[in-house]
């Protein structure tokens, strides 16, 4: 019987269980560096063929982890750190990202949910210039070059009735803006990696992915610009957490295999994959973290303005 395939958000997650099954895979690059001094570690999967996306159920492109331990901790001198390296790598996905720009950013995900709430409350912090600069022109800022920056909060299906593509295609269609930025609450594999990693990719998203609810892509194809998607795995599936349990049990036991015992046991952990867990301190967690993200984001945005 094949092994148990956990649902997971992260490219990362995604490659390393090609590894575990021993399978080859090429067309995937990977780079992997640590800012020791901020204690952060930093891995890029380059997805080069389409027969590696279809291996990886992941599309083409780059994609960027950043793990960071500490993200749970109050230290503000290190989600400054985070943010810094989140900058860092999100100007790298940007094109042209150092000429002036339009950019929409996107906040997905249920406001009233909070491990789903990550994408609004990033909108909340972040530095909004369109309506000033179309007003008062680039001099309110006292610069000779300003990103044009707006946000929309596009809420779900369940209380708008619309398709959040079809909420954003409206809004470029109006804005024009010429990058799309989506932050999004992701679903991970392993319960280490909880709230305390940030995924950046330069492929788009799918909606509502990460616990099964699939809905339109939100992609440079289907919207007409680069779209580059920031997310943060704020819950993993039940199976998730019994898979770790069993694996801290009986780690002396060198022939278990983990996923191999859940595919066995298929039936008896179906019922899990529909059950999604999430910390008991999640408000908190989503609130410090949304800073931090919509802090990376407004220093990469802020950079180049003269």
């Amino acid at each position: 019987m094949t092994n148990y395939q956990v649902r997971t958000d992260l490219a990362l997650e995604a490659r390393e269980s090609i590894t575990e099954a021993d399978s080859e895979l090429r067309g995937v690059r990977v780079e992997e560096y640590n800012r020791e001094e901020d204690d952060i570690r930093v891995t890029k999967v380059f997805i080069d063929t389409k027969n590696a996306a279809k291996i990886m159920g992941k599309p083409v492109g780059t994609y960027v982890t950043m793990e960071a331990p500490a993200m749970l901790e109050p230290d503000e001198g290190y989600h400054r750190e985070i943010s810094d390296c989140l900058a860092e790598e999100l100007l790298t996905m940007i094109p042209n990202a150092d000429s002036e720009q339009s950019v929409l950013v996107v906040g997905l995900g249920n406001r009233e949910v909070t491990a789903d709430a990550l994408g609004p409350q990033v909108v909340d912090n972040l530095f909004i210039t369109r309506h000033v600069v179309r007003e008062y022109g680039k001099a309110a800022y006292n610069c000779s070059k300003v990103n044009l920056i707006s946000s929309i909060e596009p809420g779900v299906m369940a209380k708008t009735g619309m398709e959040t593509a079809e909420i954003i295609k409206g809004v470029i269609h109006e804005t024009t803006p010429d990058v799309l930025i989506v932050v999004d609450a992701l679903a991970a594999r392993s319960t280490r990696r909880l709230n305390r990693t940030i995924q950046i990719t330069n492929t788009g998203i799918q909606p509502g992915s990460g616990v099964g609810n699939h809905r339109n892509a939100l992609t440079r194809e289907s919207l007409g610009i680069p779209v580059i998607a920031i997310g943060v795995p704020t819950v993993v599936d039940a199976a998730t957490i019994v898979g770790d349990a069993l694996e801290k049990l009986l780690q002396d036991d060198e022939e278990f295999d983990t996923m191999k015992y859940m595919g066995q046991h298929r039936h008896a952990f179906a019922e899990l994959n529909n059950m999604y867990m999430t910390g008991k301190d999640i408000d908190a967690v989503i609130k410090r973290v949304s800073f931090t993200v919509s802090e990376g984001i407004n220093m990469a945005l802020e950079k180049g303005m003269e």
